[in-house]
């Protein structure tokens, strides 16, 4: 099922300017490796949750869509500059964005996640027990956001390009925990010998929504339209199953 929906969504045969209901022809932004959301398989095919949703909803939308790997840090420039017209990348739903892009309607939500080498033992939820870690973040993301409001002149904060690195850096001794979406974390730190969850989950935000400029918003109906309908007929949770042990749809 996932290389039929992947070929259907792989139709290549579109360099239009911007994003138009009545074309059908959509660029569809993710940012890769962010496993199990989007990552490359071992034969190298983009596969992943929402990458899985995304050909779906093409699917549903009638619609031949591009899908094109962005770095995160380019996301949202790279939207307003028409090098794609959707983000479907793990975008949490922020006041913030709002103001620049226009979201859908929110199609899963998780909560951030604590995680460390078995060795730490400091309670997260304690700024003052947190003083002269370092912690490691996803640039620009909700995560990033609450250690820098939360934490910010007591630990010191890095930044990463890419979830993988930042593991590497735990796994090399030069974090002492992360803070990452939690199915990340589950898939990429849980994953290794030595390492832990610390503390409880972090529900941050309104939940993760499909990005469009602002001008789109025939096309933001035809996205929430088409989500709503693979909730209703059982895909989503289908696709859910496949990557995830528990709910996370909103």
């Amino acid at each position: 099922m996932k290389k039929l929906m992947i070929a259907a969504s792989c139709a290549l045969a579109m360099l239009t300017s911007g994003a138009h209901a009545d074309e059908r022809n959509l660029r569809i932004a993710f940012d890769v490796p962010y496993e199990p959301f989007e990552y490359k398989d071992e034969n190298g095919d983009l596969t992943g949750f929402e990458v899985d949703l995304a050909a779906a909803m093409c699917e549903e939308m009638k619609a031949d869509c591009e899908f094109v790997i962005q770095a995160w840090d380019g996301m949202i420039p790279g939207l307003l500059a028409r090098k794609f017209d959707l983000i479907m990348s793990s975008m949490s739903i922020t006041p913030e964005r709002a103001e620049r892009v226009l979201f859908s309607e929110p199609y899963y939500n998780t909560p951030g996640g604590w995680f460390g080498p078995d060795s730490f033992n400091a309670d997260v939820t304690d700024v003052s027990a947190m003083k002269g870690k370092t912690v490691g973040v996803q640039r620009g993301t909700t995560m990033d956001t609450f250690v820098t409001e939360e934490m910010s002149g007591v630990v010191t904060i890095k930044r990463y390009t890419t979830a993988d690195d930042m593991v590497l850096d735990l796994e090399g001794q030069r974090l002492d925990v992360v803070f990452v979406d939690y199915p990340v974390g589950e898939q990429t730190v849980l994953s290794k010998d030595g390492f832990k969850e610390v503390g409880e989950a972090v529900k941050l935000g309104e939940g993760v929504g499909v990005a469009m400029r602002k001008r789109d918003k025939d096309v933001a109906e035809e996205v929430n339209k088409a989500l709503r309908k693979l909730k209703e007929d059982g895909t989503y949770d289908a696709i859910m199953k496949k990557y995830f042990a528990y709910d996370v749809k909103v």
